[in-house]
């Protein structure tokens, strides 16, 4: 029943098929590695907000070298690490981050330079300030002055951001869209932690001006929803080709609906032809003079 599978129609039909499964089930596999990628990440969110903070030198590689040099990148899983640091802020090397969004609204993030005690700094991001009032999103705005003296920070390792932009100075500030630390580096005259700090608390307490970022988990969910679909679809490619392999098998194929159908029209005219040559003889007859006795 089987053997015509073996034409060269349905091994083309069953090769395209296999390869259509196999790209499914690695899109599948991808969605599944980031799946698990941002579960891990949502995990140590969770976990490291639960610990009490660590020195960040024993998260941090500490930089060493002149100014402008970076330190070395740490793990990945070092990222949201609650970390503890004192230090003096570096009140003439604010960071503006332009184009930050906190609840809908675009405004500004602050980074300030914490200076360590090795001549080192670790860069600190003390929150979200919305623009100059009246103006546009773009609008520096008027930045409250770091506290002086010494200060101790309790926050989050944050990893540097890719796609860095172009780093202006204005007016004695740094503005870029990207928290790119090599090219954040450059622009300071000391060396700089391989990681910024998200300002969870500070000794002497933070202006009230400044609003927390958000620590927003990602949506693994989303890839795992992903999973399941590319898999379905190839396991549905399968079961479409065994359908229509028996429907064949059975005489049902693609073909046999036409053939089928022009054999019942054919029927269907040839009743309908002997019926009238039939009306038309009994016509005939009718008609014909009856034999004289």
């Amino acid at each position: 029943m089987y053997r015509f599978l073996l034409t060269p129609r349905w091994l083309g039909i069953l090769a395209l098929t296999l390869a259509a499964s196999a790209v499914m089930v690695l899109l599948g596999n991808w969605q599944l590695s980031r799946y698990q990628e941002r579960a891990a990440i949502n995990e140590r969110i969770d976990t490291t907000a639960k610990v009490p903070p660590v020195p960040v030198g024993q998260v941090l590689p500490v930089p060493a070298g002149t100014a402008g040099a970076l330190g070395a990148a740490p793990p990945a899983d070092a990222a949201w690490t609650r970390v503890t640091v004192t230090g003096r802020y570096d009140s003439t090397n604010v960071i503006l981050i332009r184009s930050r969004t906190v609840e809908s609204q675009v405004g500004f993030e602050v980074l300030t330079p914490l200076l360590l005690p090795d001549g080192s700094a670790v860069l600190v991001d003390r929150g979200w300030i919305p623009p100059a009032p009246g103006g546009s999103a773009l609008a520096r705005p008027e930045v409250p002055t770091a506290p002086s003296g010494e200060v101790t920070v309790v926050g989050r390792v944050h990893l540097s951001e890719s796609k860095p932009d172009a780093v202006v100075r204005r007016d004695g500030r740094i503005e870029t869209r990207r928290i790119a630390l090599p090219a954040l580096a450059r622009e300071l005259p000391y060396p700089i932690y391989h990681g910024y700090l998200l300002l969870d608390e500070q000794t002497p307490a933070a202006d009230p001006i400044f609003s927390a970022i958000p620590i927003r988990h990602e949506n693994d969910w989303q890839n795992g929803g992903y999973v399941v679909q590319w898999w379905l679809f190839a396991v549905l490619a399968l079961v479409g080709f065994g359908w229509a392999a028996r429907r064949e098998a059975r005489g049902g194929g693609p073909g046999s609906d036409g053939r089928d159908r022009d054999r019942a029209g054919q029927d269907r005219l040839g009743h309908d032809r002997l019926g009238q040559d039939r009306l038309g003889q009994d016509r005939l007859d009718e008609s014909a003079p009856a034999p004289q006795p």
